[in-house]
């Protein structure tokens, strides 16, 4: 009796359940296809978007950021509306009450890896552009070419060929260097002359011998500053402007100048001298070492020949 009365009840509930699905269907086919024209609206937006963002020369990583976000949106949306025709949508709503928790759960567990994504998009956001693939930077304390910009990490290549991959939130927050922005770069070489050399002569020879350089900026003039009295030189350094993309732009333009200086003071007879050190013997100082022998007694001694 037990068992007969519980087979009655599960068909009527499963009757029910088909009558109900039955009533449902026309609602169900106007869901279906709410969500089909929004999954088709979203792909057509999704590739007018990307078009447009290439145009603006937008980076790759934040194009698919926001595609995805535009297309997750409009999908959304769909899915609400179908839900809402089919009654449905107070469900969802608890349901994405408690996907929140999850995800602020989530959210403590993961929050290195949100901070990343968050300063990645702040980098790929940024108006100015702080740097792109191909630049030359210096940032915590790594300096080397960029070349790869994630939403989470940015990968460097070192001068001396070692890859570095470095979380979006340390490059964000710490002090960064691009010596490719303005495209020029200033160079600096140190050189020192003789003491007996004519200074306005080393001047007016090397100014003009760094201006023969091929790579440097001409609209920017060539300056030397004399800075010290050295212990066996008079030195100074010669500034210059090249332009500037890569690190060997600036190792050939040094390499030229120092080239360059040393023939033009070859051929002009300056003296890039040695150090040189004198030694002082005297017990007052001042003295020189034939001064300091001479007031010293000698004594010769012969060898006795007698027999």
């Amino acid at each position: 009796m037990d068992f007969q009365s519980a087979y009655q009840k599960l068909i009527q509930k499963l009757w029910g359940w088909v009558e109900t699905f039955v009533e449902m269907l026309p609602n169900l086919a106007v869901a279906f296809l709410v969500i089909v024209l929004f999954w088709i609206t979203s792909i057509a937006a999704a590739a007018a978007t990307q078009r447009a963002l290439i145009r603006l020369r937008t980076r790759p990583s934040i194009q698919g950021l926001i595609v995805t976000l535009l297309r997750i949106a409009i999908l959304f949306t769909g899915l609400m509306m179908a839900l809402g025709i089919l009654n449905l949508d107070k469900a969802l709503t608890s349901i994405l009450a408690g996907a929140g928790i999850v995800g602020l759960a989530l959210g403590f567990a993961f929050q290195d890896l949100a901070a990343n994504f968050i300063s990645g998009v702040g980098l790929s956001l940024h108006r100015t552009h702080p740097f792109k693939v191909g630049d030359l930077i210096e940032t915590n304390d790594v300096f080397g070419t960029v070349q790869q910009i994630t939403l989470r990490t940015t990968e460097l290549r070192t001068l001396d060929g070692k890859q570095i991959t470095i979380p979006n939130k340390h490059v964000y927050q710490d002090r960064l260097t691009n010596h490719s922005f303005s495209g020029e770069r200033r160079v600096d070489l140190s050189c020192g002359i003789s003491y007996g050399d004519d200074l306005e002569k080393v001047r007016k020879i090397s100014i003009e011998a760094i201006e023969g350089i091929e790579n440097r900026n001409k609209d920017k003039k060539v300056d030397l500053y004399f800075q010290d009295f050295g212990d066996s030189s008079i030195n100074f350094v010669v500034c210059f402007w090249i332009r500037f993309q890569k690190q060997t732009d600036y190792l050939e333009a040094m390499s030229d100048a120092v080239m360059r200086l040393k023939k033009a003071f070859d051929q002009n007879d300056i003296t890039i001298p040695f150090p040189i050190r004198t030694l002082d013997f005297g017990i007052k100082g001042g003295e020189r070492l034939g001064e300091t022998l001479s007031k010293v007694p000698v004594k010769l001694a012969f060898p006795d020949q007698s027999p």
